[in-house]
C-alpha cells in the first residue's frame, strides 16, 4: 500500500523510540515522512526515513456495521 500525506502509518524500526507507535501522515519530502502522533494531552510531529514506516490498514470499530 502506499504512504501518501493523511495515511495512517506504524514505525517498524525496532531501533526507534516510536517503535510500534501510529500516527499520520503529514508530509513527505526527500524520501523522509513527517509524522504527527497525537496522544491524550500532547501532540508531536516527528521526522522518519520512509523505510522506517509501514502503512496502516484502518477498520471499523465496534459496533460500527
Amino acid at each position: 500500500m502506499m504512504i501518501l500525506p493523511g495515511s495512517p502509518v506504524r514505525v517498524t524500526n525496532v531501533d526507534d523510540t516510536y517503535y510500534g507507535f501510529q500516527g499520520q501522515v503529514q508530509r513527505i519530502i526527500d524520501g523522509k515522512v513527517a509524522v504527527l502522533f497525537e496522544g491524550g494531552n500532547w501532540d508531536k510531529l516527528v521526522t522518519f526515513k520512509l523505510s522506517d514506516l509501514e502503512s496502516v490498514i484502518k477498520t471499523a470499530g465496534k459496533g460500527k456495521k
